[in-house]
């Protein structure tokens, strides 16, 4: 029976999305093949020149490889190591290689941050085979000391790597069940709006049915009306709720929801704060309304604690054909940094997405800060 940690290791699935190459990984092993093209030919203190040259022309390309199958770049790196190594420490030659064979280093890394635990483990054993016959050739304490130092920082290093990815990785995914919850809450209260107005109308409809039919007509193309608009609404609630909101979202408090109306109460907040409205802005559905003043209030409060010196933040609404465009804009001096130590920018734009709409958020060419924003008017079931 396994101990639990090594279960758990072996059950560690491999990291997700590894980029596969980027252009600085062309430019490292274009310089390494360089450097050892140079050693190769100037140096002559190589043991074994050519099959040095050889294996480290091997080993480099295979850098290329390493994020994507980083078990087998590790066998190939430490593999060409190993044949270097072995050779050379039964003769009692302490230097072999060439120094651009430290690249190989990378690979310990690599496969911690990016490959499964079973492979990790493998990669693990495959690399302490030339490393203690290395290490074993060392002639003082120091260099036994520091050489082991400097694989295990490696292996130390992608390990935190991997460690702090994950848990960025959840706290984004928190940030999303939130906002979907939250939206989802909100959409439960559209939903109760609509079933009220229902209920009235269904009540007038009967109070005047025996004295004047045509006003029960009416009162029934209302009910028809809301009815459909509420199973619409119901049908996005679904939606959003099966995306992700979890079981543990809390009740809807029926509080009433913040709209477009409301965006004037946003120049409470500062002086410094002015809101424009323009275009159609009438009839529009409330989830989409409330995320604009969502969107708008997360947007000013940054601007109002990351902005610096600025002398205006400006709100502006505008509704066009099929959509609802937005637009915050602080003149700051300097440009913060997209990420200011919280979610605010990714709560934005997961609302925003879920309605089937954008939001971006960033340094302004024109100086300062921006936040645009563009939604449609009609929510997607």
């Amino acid at each position: 029976m396994l101990p639990a940690f090594i279960r758990s290791i072996l059950a560690e699935p491999r990291a997700p999305d590894p980029p596969a190459r980027v252009w600085w990984d062309w430019v490292l092993v274009g310089a390494l093949l360089v450097t050892a093209a140079g050693e190769a030919i100037f140096r002559s203190d190589v043991p074994v020149r050519p099959l040095s040259t050889v294996v480290a022309f091997l080993v480099i390309p295979v850098l290329l490889w390493r994020r994507t199958h980083p078990l087998l770049a590790t066998a190939v790196g430490f593999g060409g190591a190993m044949v270097l190594h072995l050779p050379f420490i039964l003769d009692g030659i302490r230097d072999a290689g060439l120094y651009s064979m430290i690249a190989v280093l990378l690979f310990p890394y690599a496969l911690y941050r990016w490959a499964s635990g079973r492979e990790a483990l493998i990669g693990t054993a495959i690399v302490a085979v030339p490393v203690v016959f290395g290490l074993a050739a060392s002639q003082t304490l120091g260099d036994l000391i520091g050489g082991t130092t400097v694989v295990v920082a490696s292996f130390a290093l992608g390990a935190a790597m991997r460690y702090r990815a994950v848990a960025h990785q959840r706290e984004v995914q928190q940030v999303r069940t939130l906002e979907r919850g939250e939206l989802a809450r909100e959409l439960h209260d559209t939903v109760a709006h609509h079933v009220s107005a229902i209920a009235i109308q269904a009540q007038a409809g009967r109070a005047v049915a025996a004295n004047d039919p045509t006003l029960a007509v009416e009162a029934l193309a209302v009910i028809e009306a809301e009815a459909s608009r509420t199973l619409h609404e119901m049908r996005t609630m679904v939606r959003v709720l099966r995306d992700g909101a979890g079981a543990d979202a809390e009740p809807a408090d029926f509080a009433p929801q913040r709209g477009i109306g409301d965006l004037d109460e946003l120049t409470r907040m500062s002086p410094l704060v002015q809101v424009h409205g323009g275009g159609d802005l009438a009839g529009l559905p409330l989830p989409v309304e409330v995320a604009v003043y969502r969107i708008c209030q997360e947007s000013v409060t940054n601007a109002i604690r990351h902005a610096l010196n600025p002398t205006a933040v400006t709100v502006e609404v505008t509704g066009d054909a099929g959509v609802v465009r937005l637009r915050v804009h602080d003149d700051g001096e300097a440009a913060r940094p997209a990420n200011t130590g919280g979610y605010g920018l990714l709560g934005m734009a997961e609302r925003a997405k879920l309605l089937g709409g954008t939001c971006e958020a960033g340094p302004d060419p024109a100086g300062g800060w921006t936040v645009e924003a563009t939604l449609p008017r009609e929510v997607p079931q």
